[in-house]
């Protein structure tokens, strides 16, 4: 027994020294490359991953799903940043557009993330968004120097949560009373990048990385460059359209129209020209079952520019939860009058269309929507406005919470029963807040 166990140690040493005569490591690594990953800071990060990053797995197995699948991803790119840190050990630091083509793997895991954020909101939303904002974080690793034009790493990785973080709460409040894995899910994220990645940056690079002084060269982006005399390179795509239009006199005419729409509702006089939501439009009393309101005769004929390219419009009672609204183009009376607070109310696709919500809801969430004006008068939980250009939101009652994430022009009118509404705005533009003042109740800023 002793003798077969001594043939095999002989056998294994032999199989050992075989590899390093021919430059490889024991770890089946280039020598040079096993050297840094033995080094402190790389071994640091090692343990950093055993310690946060499990946690966050485990959690995320046990919940599955979209959860598990963009879990994986923010372990995917934590696994590149190590193998970046080791080849900037062996690499001379690079001009910026070398930089960004040796970057270039991280970000592509990042931009697969980012991409299970877009399209139809998911019930999984905010755990992607929170978990895709946080991996802006990583970016610390693109620190070259005060004028770079980033925060120095440990502030950078702090801001970066900070964005994560509106949509972690979001998690934690909405998870925190039905599924504890998920609020562990929410906190083990935060504690893999504060204290975790935080701390880890602060004992390592609080610089920014170390690059080699006599390493190999980056690749660069410059020698893929094409030969002299070629045509010049597309200029980038213009700014965005919405970014001006409230300073704009081309927008000013859309933004008095929709004030306009307010105002009437306001005087009280709502009931005149808006669509009805009858028994039989609901989905759970309808024969055809195909969820689309069927239009009057009147309108038959206007029918065709108000399609949108992304489906057709809809205006249903989902499972008796959930409001859809879709894909309604240049529709000023739409309504919902049969509601109660059980229900949610949520609006994608829209433009140029005006919905009134008459009685309390439950949620209400604005999504991908232009030119779009909702009024509604209770809500228990929040009204989300994400992803939207120039629209406007009126509360005729009281909300506790309105969250603007995204978005580009907001107007929001708040009554004297919502005036302790807490507002919250990230990576948001042009967002005003409108009161009523003075006995005639004229909206001011």
């Amino acid at each position: 027994m002793e003798a077969k166990l001594i043939e095999r140690l002989e056998a294994a040493v032999a199989r050992l020294e075989s590899l390093s005569a021919g430059g490889i490591s024991a770890r089946g690594l280039p020598d040079g490359v096993d050297e840094v990953s033995s080094d402190p800071s790389i071994l640091a990060f090692d343990d950093l991953m055993a310690q946060y990053a499990a946690r966050v797995s485990a959690a995320a197995e046990k919940i599955g799903g979209q959860v598990l699948d963009v879990t994986k991803l923010v372990l995917e790119a934590f696994s590149v940043q190590k193998k970046l840190l080791i080849e900037i050990e062996q690499t001379q630091k690079p001009d910026m557009a070398g930089l960004v083509e040796f970057l270039k793997p991280l970000n592509e895991v990042i931009l697969k993330v980012n991409a299970m954020t877009e399209g139809r909101r998911s019930d999984f939303f905010n755990h992607l968004k929170s978990a895709g904002d946080s991996l802006s974080a990583l970016a610390w690793i693109a620190y070259t120097g005060k004028d770079c034009g980033m925060s120095m790493p440990i502030a950078h990785v702090e801001e970066s949560w900070q964005m994560a973080e509106f949509y972690n709460n979001k998690v934690l409040v909405e998870y925190r009373n039905k599924d504890q894995i998920h609020v562990e899910w929410a906190k083990a994220l935060k504690e893999l990048y504060l204290p975790g990645l935080r701390d880890y940056v602060k004992s390592h690079y609080p610089l920014g990385p170390v690059w080699s002084a006599s390493g190999k060269k980056a690749s660069s982006a410059l020698s893929k460059a094409p030969p002299p005399g070629a045509p010049a390179p597309p200029p980038p795509p213009p700014a965005s359209l919405f970014s001006s239009e409230p300073s704009q006199p081309s927008s000013s005419n859309p933004k008095q129209g929709m004030s306009a729409v307010f105002q009437e509702i306001s005087s009280g006089n709502v009931s005149v020209g808006l669509k009805k939501v009858t028994a039989d439009m609901k989905t759970k009393n309808r024969t055809d079952r195909t969820g689309v309101v069927s239009a009057s005769g009147k309108e038959t004929h206007s029918s065709s520019p108000s399609f949108s390219k992304a489906g057709p419009p809809k205006l249903e009672l989902q499972m008796g939860r959930k409001w859809a609204v879709e894909n309604q183009i240049g529709r000023k009376n739409l309504v919902i009058d049969d509601c109660d607070a059980k229900q949610s109310v949520y609006i994608y696709g829209c433009k140029d269309s005006v919905l009134q919500i008459q009685g309390k809801v439950n949620n209400i969430t604005i999504d991908k929507c232009t030119k779009m004006g909702v009024v509604f008068k209770d809500v228990v939980a929040a009204c989300e406005v994400v992803n939207c250009n120039g629209v406007e939101v009126q509360c005729q009652g009281s909300a506790p919470t309105i969250s603007v994430d995204n978005t580009s022009g907001c107007q929001l009118y708040l009554s004297k029963d919502s005036l302790g509404t807490s507002i919250t705005t990230a990576k948001s533009s042009e967002i005003n807040v409108l009161m009523p003042t003075g006995p005639d109740g004229d909206w001011v800023s």
